[in-house]
């Protein structure tokens, strides 16, 4: 990571702060930012001890980075107070903050040039996430703000860019040295491990995937109302 330039960090750094900016304006709720803020900080003080250099055991250390934000959505969409306050966020916002994915594309592909992950999970490799981050925008206007998209197809772009996003997750795991690595072996995915971009993995990837499930969510209970 020395040959990085700070550059690359800082304006990982500015993407992660842009994307809780956009999901708290969604809800906002104080609890939730300052939870978030908590688990930020969390994350970058134990990355930049080296916790998570260490890939060889079993189970990975690397579970805590994502497992804590994967039980807490699951206890979101378990719980009646959970579920109250899926409802109550803003989908439209939800929608805007898929475009962050964007500039995460673009991060990933330097990150590549670097020599810090592999080249299959880049635009150039099999990530085809940036599609998420193209057409956000135009999901946005044209559902949201034109309406001239129904429930119906905003529901299935919620759900190809989900599986856009679990393709990517899939190769990016599956790339790290871990005893199970089966891809990157020329050029394993260590970028991930270290601050700041441990915040991808931990932070990120679970926020976009959850604006997803809660736009789909209130979309088909829309569609059941309406019918």
């Amino acid at each position: 990571m020395d040959n990085l330039p700070i550059s690359i960090s800082l304006i990982f750094i500015l993407i992660t702060l842009l994307s809780l900016f956009i999901f708290y304006t969604s809800g906002k709720s104080h609890k939730v930012l300052t939870v978030s803020v908590l688990w930020l900080t969390l994350q970058a003080g134990v990355a930049m001890t080296g916790f998570y250099t260490v890939t060889k055991t079993l189970p990975p250390r690397f579970l805590l980075v994502f497992g804590p934000v994967v039980i807490l959505i699951i206890i979101l969409f378990c719980t009646v107070k959970g579920r109250q306050y899926i409802d109550s966020l803003n989908i439209k916002t939800l929608t805007i903050l898929q475009a962050v994915r964007l500039p995460v594309e673009i991060v990933l592909h330097w990150l590549f040039l670097y020599e810090l992950l592999p080249e299959i999970i880049t635009y150039e490799g099999r990530n085809f996430d940036i599609f998420t981050g193209i057409t956000a925008p135009l999901i946005y206007y044209f559902g949201f703000v034109k309406m001239k998209l129904s429930k119906g197809l905003i529901i299935g772009w919620n759900l190809l860019c989900a599986a856009l996003l679990l393709n990517v997750v899939i190769h990016g795991v599956l790339s790290v040295p871990f005893p199970f690595q089966q891809f990157g072996f020329e050029q394993p995915n260590i970028a991930m491990m270290h601050f700041p971009f441990i915040w991808l993995p931990g932070f990120i990837v679970p926020l976009v995937f959850f604006a997803h499930l809660v736009t789909i969510r209130q979309l088909m209970r829309k569609n059941i109302e309406d019918t």
